[in-house]
């Protein structure tokens, strides 16, 4: 463990994870979680630029230059924020490091957050994203999906939706810390509640009933732990052995391999839930999107 990581884990569960046992009302949450904890810095020749298309609004992270080979390849990112805060802005300092170690354009969707978009809300517009990239000329081949955290589990859900409607998948998906068991059955939600650097594990499902309304917890588009998940692409999850959502991980990749899905599961030792987004000062995040980016690159034409 760096003493990066040491600092950070104090800090957070000094002064952030107390705040999860308090039922905290949407608009609280959303000024705790909306502010940007650092300020990405671009690699050289890249810019961002507002999307306001109807499917497509959120923000492109994309090369300046016209002609750069990265044009021909995209990734489509979630964020995360428990599907009820947070926006494209607020994850730059992963989207930014993710285009640049892709060498893929990056569109980060802001989507519509409960609890006044509830489910299916959210994934509704990740599919419309989806099939707008496409409809704009990038084959699915070309395509990659990311997210953390709820935007992971929204990520592993648009693929399943993809599948559903007889889409085309795209050609990977990365999931940093996903949350995809919204009924919080994991053992690891008790296991790790002492642990877990943000989160008591009673958070979780406490936290899920803004997204999902009237919908059942176990629903499989909502969960898609609960899910079918045969012939879906490729997959890596990125998870802390300390957080409250490491089985959230851990059964979707056995369910994955079950349903011989290629399935590829990272477990670091010790690290806040969805550590990428500390990027600026911590090098095990810088580590993880090291290997994300490579990852897709690989799987992108």
């Amino acid at each position: 463990m760096s003493w990066q990581n040491a600092a950070l884990t104090w800090a957070l569960r000094r002064w952030i994870k107390p705040k999860s046992l308090r039922d905290q009302d949407i608009a609280t949450s959303r000024a705790l979680t909306g502010r940007v904890p650092f300020r990405a810095k671009l690699a050289p020749g890249w810019r961002i630029s507002t999307a306001h298309g109807a499917a497509l609004k959120g923000e492109w992270i994309e090369p300046a230059a016209p002609d750069h080979a990265a044009r021909g390849r995209c990734i489509l990112y979630l964020h995360g924020g428990a599907y009820v805060a947070m926006s494209a802005q607020t994850h730059r300092c992963i989207t930014s490091r993710l285009a640049a170690r892709s060498d893929a354009r990056v569109f980060a969707l802001d989507y519509r957050l409960a609890p006044e978009h509830p489910f299916p809300a959210a994934l509704e517009d990740a599919l419309a994203a989806y099939r707008a990239l496409i409809a704009a000329g990038i084959p699915a081949s070309g395509i990659a999906v990311a997210g953390d955290s709820a935007g992971g589990g929204l990520a592993l859900a648009l693929l399943i939706a993809v599948r559903d409607a007889k889409d085309k998948q795209p050609a990977a998906a990365v999931l940093f810390s996903p949350w995809t068991d919204l009924a919080a059955t994991g053992d690891s939600i008790i296991a790790n509640d002492a642990a877990d650097a943000l989160f008591f594990g009673a958070w979780v499902a406490q936290t899920a009933r803004h997204y999902l309304g009237d919908t059942p917890a176990t629903d499989p588009l909502a969960s898609p732990v609960y899910a079918d998940l045969t012939g879906l692409a490729p997959l890596l999850i990125q998870v802390s052995d300390s957080e409250v959502l490491l089985d959230d991980s851990r059964r979707v990749i056995e369910n994955a391999k079950q349903a011989g899905v290629e399935a590829t599961l990272q477990i670091w030792p010790g690290l806040p839930h969805a550590w990428q987004i500390f990027a600026p000062i911590l090098p095990e995040a810088r580590a993880a999107l090291h290997d994300a980016g490579a990852f897709i690159r690989a799987r992108l034409p």
